[in-house]
Parts: structure tokens; sequence; C-alpha cells
């Protein structure tokens, strides 16, 4: 099966699937999922131990998930709140957290380009305008509060309008928060060039090979894997499946499948893009409470994206989910208020699901005695924290017992608090969504702040 027709896919050449699983096979490691958390542990595996027998199974084709159609940010975000993670972990560990990720950013460029993988990768940083004056309050507040947290001015400061123009500009800019750890790439060409590297590196990538049951490992045997065309047996199985974890059994709590979708004009000529700049390619969002997310592509196109599509009942993933017409019509509208000037097709619509954890901290955990391990849970931030998760994960595997910069991080070894049954999932994460679409809109149109704001803050913080 082929993947979802977004932008990215069209820029990508043809190829043949590669072939399925031929009956049994025993490996050091084998990981469910081809997309980035898989492919990248496969190859931090083969560094750290080129001996190693690994292979990659992956239900479709590498890069159908969120990975071959996410927003393109390899950015240094984090999902969870600071003050959570503080609160939870402590300050000297959110610190340490903080400067792995803006460190990764790089280090995953460095690593594309040592793979010979073209992604476009362009480290322009990243800024979150402020349209309104309750938006400009709210990331003069960011800002400030994360100075508190030991964020440098390097790391994160506020633009003033006049040096903002210089940079970049959307409609009604009264300033912006810009990070300089944020790159854009083209996701789906990253990806596909993951695969081809870990190949050559020696793994065995198996597509169209649907994963039905994982049994782990004891005293007697070790872990397997169990797909129609046959059986794989492993010291280790890696489960990498983020927004299609709940299709397996007995995950339907551990995250909760939101879905995000995305929009993208055709090529826009530099007569256009000289009034709103972004000739280093910084990624772009706004203050306002529904997410939204952008790039300047590479072939200077708008590639724009944002929440807003509801959490179907049950944690079901379906294809028919990846089109709303509602949502891609709401996107499209904002996109032309950020850019008034915008009169272009859009060429490309597409979305699909992400996996949100309860608490919205993501998680990699390995336990040695039933041979199980796994990552995910990004909310959206995977580009990165997948980067970074396969490195904890291939030093957790390769060498258990030293700690590293990856395996100390605090959200390792801590497994997410599972989600709610229903229908208390489906109310809370609904609610939360039409308090968050309700709020933008009262707040644009009467300027002051919505009540639904502080209901939504309390209901995130639940």
């Amino acid at each position: 099966m082929q993947p979802p027709r977004s932008l990215w896919w069209s820029q990508i050449d043809e190829t043949s699937p590669r072939h399925s699983l031929r009956g049994d096979v025993d490996v050091d490691v084998a990981i469910i999922g081809g997309g980035y958390t898989g492919l990248w542990t496969a190859r931090e595996l083969l560094r750290r131990d080129p001996h190693l027998r690994v292979c990659v199974l992956e239900a479709r084709v590498c890069g159908f998930g969120a990975s071959g159609r996410n927003g393109g940010w390899v950015s240094a975000l984090f999902p969870a709140p600071a003050s959570s993670v503080i609160s939870t972990y402590g300050l000297d560990a959110y610190t340490r957290q903080r400067l792995v990720l803006q460190n990764a950013v790089a280090s995953l460029g460095e690593a594309a380009r040592s793979d010979a993988i073209d992604c476009n990768f362009a480290q322009g940083g990243t800024l979150s305008f402020a349209r309104s004056e309750l938006q400009e309050v709210r990331g003069r507040h960011y800002v400030t509060e994360s100075a508190e947290h030991g964020v440098s001015n390097e790391d994160l400061r506020w633009i003033e309008p006049e040096e903002l123009k210089e940079m970049a500009w959307l409609e009604g800019a009264r300033g912006a928060a810009y990070s300089p750890h944020c790159a854009r790439i083209q996701p789906a060409r990253l990806v596909r060039g993951l695969a081809e590297a870990v190949e050559r590196a020696g793994a065995t990538i198996c597509e169209n090979s649907r994963v039905t049951k994982i049994i782990p490992g004891d005293t007697t045997q070790r872990a397997r894997v169990i797909t129609a065309h046959g059986t794989v047996t492993a010291d280790y199985v890696v489960r990498a499946t983020e927004g299609f974890t709940p299709t397996l059994t007995r995950q339907r709590r551990s995250v909760a499948p939101l879905y995000s979708l995305m929009i993208a004009t055709e090529p826009l000529p530099n007569s256009w893009w000289r009034d709103y700049g972004f000739d280093r390619f910084p990624t772009f969002n706004d203050e306002r409470h529904l997410l939204i997310y952008g790039q300047r592509t590479a072939d200077n196109r708008l590639a724009f994206g944002g929440r807003g599509s509801p959490y179907h009942f049950g944690s079901t993933v379906e294809p028919r989910y990846d089109d709303n017409d509602g949502v891609f019509t709401q996107l499209a509208s904002s996109l032309r208020q950020l850019f008034p000037s915008l009169d272009t097709t859009i060429t490309h619509r597409w979305g699909g699901p992400l996996a949100m954890p309860r608490n919205k901290f993501p998680s990699v955990t390995v336990d040695h005695e039933s041979g199980l391990a796994a990552a995910g849970g990004y909310t959206g931030d995977g580009v990165t924290l997948s980067y970074v998760c396969a490195n904890a994960l291939a030093d957790m595997i390769v060498t258990p017992d030293e700690e590293t910069r990856y395996s100390s991080l605090p959200f390792i070894q801590a497994p997410p608090r599972r989600w709610e049954i229903e229908p208390l999932r489906w109310l809370g994460i609904n609610t939360g969504i039409a308090l968050a679409t309700y709020a933008d809109h009262y707040e644009l149109t009467h300027q002051i702040e919505s009540r639904a704001s502080a209901l939504l803050a309390r209901l995130m913080s639940a």
C-alpha cells in the first residue's frame, strides 16, 4: 500500500515496496515500525555494534505514518511544558533535557548529511508570532518564564517588530519569540533516506509485514513477533508505532491518536516572498490556543498545518479520518489571514494521526528480562525526539550498564500515565479541542481573554 499523496510524498520518486517477511527469522533486535523512531534506532544500534542482526518490520512502507507527512520541524520543543518537567524531575533534569534537545537539532542535520540524505535541512530557527495584544502578553511571558528557568537570551528571545521585519513577517505581527534551535526539512526525503542508510549499514527491512502479536521473552524463550508471513525471534523487540500504537493488542489507552492536517500552496514567486521574508527558512506559528505550524519549503511553497480534527471514540485509527473538509477550509482561511496577499492554489491536502500520552511526556522503556522495548508519544514534536529516543534505546540495549546523556534523560524508563476509559477519554479530549477553538475565536473577535482559556488550562493540567 502506497502512502497518501502529501506534498512531501509527491516529491519522492516512485519506488517499489521492499519484500515482506519471508518465513521465520532469528535476529538480535526486531523493530516494529519503519518511521523515524524505528529507523534511527536501527541506525544507532548498528553504529554502536555493526555486527548486530537488526530487522525492521513495517506494516505498509517506510514513512507511511507521521514520519512521511509531518510539518518538517526539527525543533528542540518538548510536548510537556517546562513547569511540568521541573515539578516532576527538578530544574537540573529539565536543563539537561533542554540542552540535549537543543544540541540534537544540529546533530540530526549532521547525521543526515553523513548518510548523504538530502532532506533540505536548513536551521533558520523558529518564530512564534504575536498578532494581538493577548498573544503578545502570552509570548512575552513565555520568554520571561523561560529566562527564570535558566534559558539564555541566545537560546530564546523576544524580537520587536522593527527587527522582525528583517527576518520574517505575518499580518498584524506585534513581535515574536525566537529560538535558533529549529530546522526545516522535507520529512519524506529524510525517512526514505534513512531507510536506505540502515540497509547499507546491514539492517533488513521488511515492508507490508504487519505485526499481529508481540510475545515477551522469559527465562525459557526469547521475545517473538508474529506476522502473517512468519515469526521473528529476537533478544529485543522494539515497538516504534507512534500514532498507530492503539491498533495493537492492549495498547488502546497508551496514547491518544490525534489527527493533524496540512495543506500546501503552489510555488510562490520571489516577488511575493520579498514582502514576507523567511529568507533563512525559519519555521513559524503564533500564540493562539489551537496549534498551527508552517514553513517555507525549498521550492518556495507554504506548507501549513494545524490541529482541530476531532478525537475518534475508542482511539480509532482509520484512513478516512485523514480527510476533514472543515479543517482543511479553516487551515486555508487561517493561512490567508496570516498572508493577506496570498492569491494562489492549494495544491495538496493531507493528514493523519500522531500520538499523545495522557501527561504529554514521551517515553522510552527497555525491559531486559522480557526483551520488550518501546519509544514514542511525541505529541507532534517527534522529528527531533525520535532521534533522541532512538539514541537512548541504542545505548540501553548495547551498553545497558552505562549511563549516557541520552539514557539518563528524565523521561527514560518512566512509562506514561494511561488514558481514562471511554467515554471519559472522548469527552475530555474533544472538550479540550472545542475550548481551544472557541477561545481563539472569542479572542480574535473581542480582543479580550476568554473564560474558555482558563478552563482549557485546567483541563490540560488535570
